[in-house]
């Protein structure tokens, strides 16, 4: 079987900052920006991977999805539980100093974890969780 994977989804609230976080803070390129009834779905990637991408989704447009369900959602995100994703690089100390200086919560400063890998963690603008590991 050869399998790879091609998006992963994340939702998200706003769509100016997520723009401001994934493209300009994280350095993605944008490769799909759908918007529809006031909401947007952006498709988003690092620029030397064109491959992999990441696609930020409005919650409140998944079908057969309740109120209480979005009320559920909402608070969770707003809580930072909801969904998270993992991203890695070779140099976590410069990875989190230009995070923090564009203004990204910070949720862990870089740790060496017992478990045997050095990260970091944030949220962005939605509340998901970005952990962001260390290459050796």
């Amino acid at each position: 079987m050869d399998i790879t994977i091609h998006a992963s989804f994340l939702p998200h609230i706003d769509h100016n900052a997520s723009l401001a976080f994934y493209r300009d803070v994280l350095g993605f390129e944008v490769r799909n920006d759908v918007g529809y009834n006031g909401m947007h779905w952006i498709t988003l990637g690092p620029v030397d991977q064109p491959d992999t991408s990441i696609v930020l989704y409005p919650p409140n447009a998944s079908p057969g999805v309740t109120e209480d369900e979005r009320r559920t959602v909402t608070e969770m995100m707003a809580k930072g539980t909801y969904s998270g994703i993992n991203l890695a690089t070779k140099d976590l100390d410069d990875t989190f100093a230009r995070l923090q200086a564009g203004d990204a919560e910070v949720v862990q400063e870089p740790t060496d974890q017992p478990y045997g890998i050095r990260d970091c963690a944030f949220r962005d603008p939605a509340g998901n969780l970005i952990r962001i590991q260390e290459l050796s």
